[in-house]
């Protein structure tokens, strides 16, 4: 791109950002096609929990492959739950930069729906101070959940509002470190396409969005209610399966890269591979169909 034209489109974009509220919720879409594959290292879980593999040769690993990011959940960072020192945070962003990959960001465990108010103030004190480590490692965003189910004794009504403001509290809170705060759709309460767009709607914050978990989206065709969210996602699960009227199946990535095309989505889409296998061949497979896939 030439100087001027880079400078007359940057120019537009700082105009355009600058337009927005900051509370106003967005419906992310860029103008062109920008999917870019990340690895999600929650598809080398129990290697790296075991200890056979490490971060280095899972960031080597996910460069060799043609990853330029990998998708870096807490629980891979030594000392999890707790979080570790700042020299172990800026080590592994260092590794990572020396191997040639960015962090298209994190993510931790949490349950906001829980009854008592000190174990909730606790959940949330836990996913900010993750936030804190998120902008230390260079990871622009952290993936948490609402939580599983209602409680006994809460109604399903009051859960929602309880989870909105915990989610409201954290993107406050990430804004002030540049991290968003993506909710993702795993199975919990929150469960189909509109009561997913609901919740983030409701929080209403510019660093807060969905990551689009392609396995939890509810329908006997979950492709359009997969586009339905397309435009609230800051983020990606991108999964082998999908569920549908027959159960699980593999999924269809001609018709998801058509759909993310569609619907002009621009940035990371972690992937991640589960299951019985080789998690190496697993990935290098999985991502070889992403690719053969993709818009040229």
């Amino acid at each position: 791109m030439k100087r001027r034209s880079f400078l007359k489109t940057s120019s537009v974009a700082v105009v355009g950002a600058g337009a927005l509220r900051p509370e106003k919720a967005e419906a992310l879409n860029s103008v062109e096609f920008g999917a870019t594959p990340s690895l999600n290292a929650y598809s080398f879980k129990d290697a790296l929990l075991q200890g056979k593999m490490g971060l280095t040769q899972l960031f080597k690993f996910a460069s060799e492959t043609g990853y330029s990011a990998v998708d870096l959940t807490a629980y891979f960072v030594p000392g999890y739950p707790e979080v570790t020192g700042d020299e172990v945070l800026y080590e592994i962003k260092r590794k990572a930069f020396r191997s040639g990959v960015s962090f298209s960001g994190t993510g931790v465990r949490n349950d906001f729906t829980v009854k008592d108010p000190e174990e909730l103030a606790g959940q949330i004190e836990h996913v900010k101070q993750w936030i804190v480590a998120a902008s230390k490692m260079g990871a622009p965003n952290i993936r948490v959940f609402e939580g599983k189910k209602v409680q006994s004794g809460m109604t399903k009504e009051r859960t929602r509002k309880q989870v909105i403001d915990a989610f409201r509290e954290c993107a406050l809170f990430a804004k002030r470190y540049g991290v968003t705060v993506a909710f993702q759709n795993n199975g919990g309460f929150i469960d189909t396409p509109e009561s997913i767009i609901d919740i983030v709607k409701a929080v209403n914050s510019q660093w807060f969005g969905l990551m689009l978990d392609t396995s939890n989206v509810a329908g006997p065709d979950p492709y359009p209610g997969i586009a339905s969210l397309i435009p609230y996602a800051v983020s990606w699960q991108l999964k082998e399966q999908v569920q549908s009227a027959l159960g699980t199946e593999p999924v269809d990535l001609k018709r998801m890269m058509e759909l993310i095309r569609q619907h002009n989505y621009h940035g990371f889409i972690p992937m991640e591979t589960l299951g019985e296998g080789d998690p190496a061949k697993k990935v290098k497979t999985f991502y070889e169909k992403y690719q053969n896939a993709s818009p040229k």
